[in-house]
């Protein structure tokens, strides 16, 4: 089982948990004997689609980009776990159809407690007009419509999110139940 490679897809707007979880579900995914590559937004931006901005096809250009990675790592029996806004739903779908083993997680969370964790002060300026296209505020995030999984950042820990993407992943035969060799 551990040679199957899927991709576990977070997506939710900045700030909601999506890196924490996925640095939290890398190392609980190797234990199981997986082999585990994280495409954290931020860093994928960083080194392989600098020089984008954020319009719309930017945006969409850099979400394709992580999704072709993901299918790449994952036909190869790797996990690849992604962790990017990914705010428009067709790409998400297009990113779906290319990958096959695609388990879309959602962290959910709501502006008002996005806002009060923001050490930056994002939320804040965007707010008040200060950003510009700023996902959630002044730009769209559409929220997926049936993800396999949804975790409510604001209401769960992080182990209870964690324990509700691991349980969906043994559910779905990706990994082997604790205790079952």
């Amino acid at each position: 089982m551990a040679d199957k490679g899927f991709t576990v897809w977070f997506t939710g707007l900045s700030g909601a948990g999506k890196s924490t979880l996925a640095e939290a579900l890398a190392p609980a995914l190797k234990q199981h004997g997986h082999r585990v590559e994280i495409l954290d937004g931020d860093v994928v931006r960083t080194n392989l689609s600098k020089g984008l901005g954020f319009s719309k096809e930017d945006r969409d250009t850099n979400i394709l980009r992580i999704g072709f990675v993901a299918h790449l790592l994952s036909r190869n029996g790797v996990v690849a776990i992604t962790a990017a806004i990914s705010p428009y739903r067709d790409i998400r779908d297009q990113n779906r159809a290319l990958i096959g083993d695609f388990v879309e997680v959602y962290a959910r969370c709501t502006i008002e407690e996005l806002t009060r964790r923001d050490v930056k002060g994002l939320y804040e300026k965007a707010l008040k007009g200060e950003i510009q296209n700023f996902t959630g505020i002044s730009d769209p995030y559409e929220e997926p419509l049936d993800p396999e999984v949804v975790v409510d950042t604001e209401k769960e820990t992080m182990e209870e999110s964690l324990a509700k993407i691991l349980g969906y992943l043994e559910q779905k035969g990706y990994l082997t139940p604790a205790g079952v060799k």
